[in-house]
């Protein structure tokens, strides 16, 4: 009987003094996978990547032996919105995300799906894919984009598994679209995952209507706020509404064994409470 492999578990470490050296701080926590902004992540227009730091970070890479590393896009950015002065800079700015990923050598590109703003749900749907289809024809490469599962606030997309399909359904170039799981998000949008059976059946739902095989990264997070919130405040581990049963259920499913799971809940600057629960989650797989 083989071993069992090793949990594919990170956190959002920081890329201060340069994007290779957010290897060393996932090495500092126990990671075997990470998740970053290449740029700042509130600032539209960032200079591209020297030859240099591609290297450096290339080099990084080869010395951590970490290999999967996830982006995440700019909190500006909202493709969205039917408003030209939002969606023309949003859309610039995923396509230097993309660019920057392709230059790193960076799997998963993951994107806030963003806010229709009172043009509705079909609208905004609209303008999503017409965006992504853009982004995608003029920056050819491996890199996918992974359009995360939202609180269902306000007007924000991607609340509910049918509207992610949507999005990709509508979109040309399926092939380097997938998804990222926030759990709580899920929770906060009204999917049961903590309850007795409630996990097994999200899952199932969410194989029904978008394919488990379409789900490249994990956000592994607490939730603040109860069921149904739909309000995202995430919370650390075992602190807020999720049970912990549901975090054990998550990194023992063999279904999710290559997804990239990432924490993304509130820690301290050395990141010792990110080191904690990665060895607590490293410990509930076995």
């Amino acid at each position: 009987m083989s071993s069992k492999k090793e949990l594919l578990i990170g956190a959002h470490v920081s890329i201060a003094g340069g994007v290779h050296n957010a290897f060393q701080r996932a090495l500092s926590i126990g990671a075997s996978t990470f998740q970053i902004f290449t740029a700042s992540s509130r600032s539209w227009n960032e200079k591209p990547l020297s030859i240099e730091e591609c290297a450096l970070f290339d080099q990084a890479r080869k010395d951590s032996g970490i290999d999967v590393v996830v982006s995440h896009a700019s909190y500006l950015i909202n493709i969205a919105s039917s408003v030209p002065k939002i969606f023309h800079p949003s859309q610039k700015a995923l396509k230097d995300e993309l660019v920057r990923c392709q230059q790193l050598g960076i799997q998963y590109l993951v994107l806030h799906p963003g806010a229709h703003t009172g043009s509705g749900v079909d609208v905004g749907i609209e303008n999503v894919a017409r965006a992504l289809d853009t982004v995608l024809e003029a920056v050819p490469g491996k890199t996918m984009i992974v359009l995360e599962s939202m609180a269902g606030q306000g007007t924000t997309l991607g609340g509910t598994f049918e509207e992610l399909k949507a999005i990709r359904a509508a979109c040309t170039h399926k092939k380097r679209i997938g998804f990222c799981l926030d759990t709580c998000h899920m929770y906060s949008a009204g999917y049961d995952i903590a309850s007795d059976g409630g996990y097994e059946k999200v899952v199932k739902e969410c194989d029904s209507l978008i394919g488990l095989e379409h789900v490249k990264v994990i956000h592994v997070n607490d939730s603040k706020t109860k069921l149904a919130s739909h309000v995202d405040r995430h919370e650390a581990l075992g602190k807020g509404t999720i049970p912990l049963a549901m975090f054990d259920l998550l990194v023992n499913d063999r279904r999710f064994n290559d997804v990239p799971k990432i924490l993304e809940t509130p820690t301290d600057l050395a990141m010792e409470l990110y080191a904690k629960e990665i060895a607590m989650l490293k410990k509930m797989a076995g």
